[in-house]
């Protein structure tokens, strides 16, 4: 079964980059252009992982990402933080929150496809329950 990304922009233009680049890597698309509907499509679908901006209407990705570690069901999958904010004080804020990693914009498709997989095979990974 491929697994699925949740892309969560109010950008049009990034989530369909994002999600071209995500289809040809073999990932399913799950997208999501508030934080009211990143939530619900989180809970519904359970993501491999969330790239989550930080600047959106309605609840930003700040309030999302504290949501989403709250809930048991969100609680495990990996949030990537792809904004155009490289403030420290929002990086800090944001893993403190409980994003698994913070990126800024501008970024090679690409290289963050393959950081997003990266990500995902650690977070795969560290859940596993040793035999024996």
């Amino acid at each position: 079964m491929r697994q699925r990304i949740l892309i969560v922009d109010d950008e049009m233009d990034l989530r369909e980059l994002l999600g071209f680049n995500f289809l040809q890597a073999g990932y399913t698309l799950i997208t999501a252009s508030d934080g009211a509907a990143a939530i619900a499509e989180a809970k519904l679908w359970t993501p491999a992982a969330i790239i989550l901006d930080l600047n959106m209407p309605g609840l930003n990705g700040f309030t999302v990402c504290e949501r989403l570690r709250q809930e048991p069901a969100t609680r495990a999958i990996p949030i990537i933080i792809l904004t155009a904010d490289s403030a420290d004080q929002s990086r800090v804020l944001a893993l403190k929150l409980g994003a698994t990693a913070y990126l800024t914009k501008p970024f090679s498709p690409r290289g963050f496809i393959a950081r997003v997989a990266e990500i995902i095979q650690l977070s795969t990974e560290s859940v596993r329950i040793p035999v024996g």
